[in-house]
């Protein structure tokens, strides 16, 4: 698949997670088989470019081309100077957010508020296109509620002033993260443009992938939620993809050291006060599902120190088995 420019190396992308989504884990995520991944979400006003988490989240050294930053904002003008901002610091391709449901965000009239007002989501995607020479993609929901699905509409006008590819998460913002995901409509907005059209929301296994491939027509499939916690998702979808196959669990000593690497990324990118707090989640995630992960998250939490938690989790992951032992998870409920 290409966005613009890029040949991507396969059609399994990373979502943008705010708060997840950061360089190591974008990095780790593209190690194990993504294709693509963009940047967790980054404010478009310029007062806040500063601030120590807004240079975070813009920070991508070391990072696999292309290079993606998602914006988020209600202003065209100021959305376009984010842009330029942006790829003057080495964005490849610019994402904006239509999509994210928090009540903070839509709150302030960006996110998936955009969608119930059209001629602002037409002068957000004319003025951020002409701002710059890197593509411009957009991710969005299907519409405000049920009874205003708007995403064939809103795909017309972004292939109309050039948008580069759409990303279509298949539930309304009133709808959140709950029930289940509907394809319908990504099946009408690929049946609409010509753009690449990537299919997101509830894909959690290789075989749900491929269904949602098969049955929306869409370029790319895009997993949030079901790669925390299991990152190897994303080489487990791209097999089966490619062969049919399922892949097993991981090894053991696999996963050991895969993410002791990333927790080590996490805690040199964000420090040791922040790191061994914002490490948390991602330890919650990898113990999910596996024996003894409730009690030993309890311990867990009461260590304040990145070396002892680097250490309580080695000691956690090698007493799971041995080195060509794979991991056995007791639920299947893992996100």
């Amino acid at each position: 698949m290409r966005i613009g420019p890029y040949e991507l190396s396969n059609n399994v992308f990373v979502a943008p997670m705010a708060g997840v989504t950061d360089r190591p884990f974008r990095r780790l995520c593209k190690s194990l088989g993504a294709g693509h991944a963009i940047s967790e979400m980054a404010a478009s006003n310029p007062r806040l470019w500063a601030s120590e988490k807004t240079m975070r989240r813009l920070d991508h050294t070391g990072e696999r081309a292309p290079v993606a930053v998602q914006l988020a904002g209600a202003d065209p003008d100021m959305l376009a100077e984010a842009a330029r901002y942006n790829v003057d610091r080495g964005a490849q391709i610019i994402d904006i957010n239509m999509g994210c449901p928090a009540k903070k965000v839509c709150n302030v009239a960006c996110g998936s508020a955009l969608l119930k007002d059209l001629p602002r989501v037409t002068r957000i995607l004319e003025a951020v296109v002409a701002a710059v020479d890197v593509p411009v993609t957009l991710k969005y929901r299907t519409g405000w509620d049920p009874a205003s699905r708007n995403a064939v509409e809103i795909a017309r006008t972004a292939q109309a002033v050039g948008i580069a590819a759409l990303t279509l998460h298949g539930r309304t913002r009133a709808c959140g993260f709950t029930g289940t995901a509907e394809y319908e409509t990504i099946r009408a907005v690929r049946e609409a443009v010509a753009i690449p059209v990537v299919a997101n929301g509830d894909i959690d296994t290789p075989a749900r992938a491929k269904a949602v491939l098969d049955y929306t027509g869409a370029d790319a499939v895009m997993v949030g939620r079901a790669a925390q916690g299991r990152p190897w998702i994303f080489r487990e979808i791209a097999h089966f993809l490619a062969t049919g196959e399922t892949l097993p669990a991981p090894r053991v000593e696999e996963a050991r050291e895969l993410l002791l690497a990333h927790l080590d990324d996490h805690y040199r990118f964000y420090g040791d006060d922040v790191g061994v707090r914002s490490a948390r989640k991602h330890i919650i995630w990898y113990t999910r599902g596996l024996a003894g992960g409730e009690s030993f998250r309890e311990r867990m939490n009461a260590i304040d120190d990145c070396a002892g938690q680097a250490s309580a989790f080695d000691a956690f992951f090698r007493a799971h088995g041995g080195r060509h032992e794979r991991l056995q998870y007791e639920s299947v409920a893992l996100h």
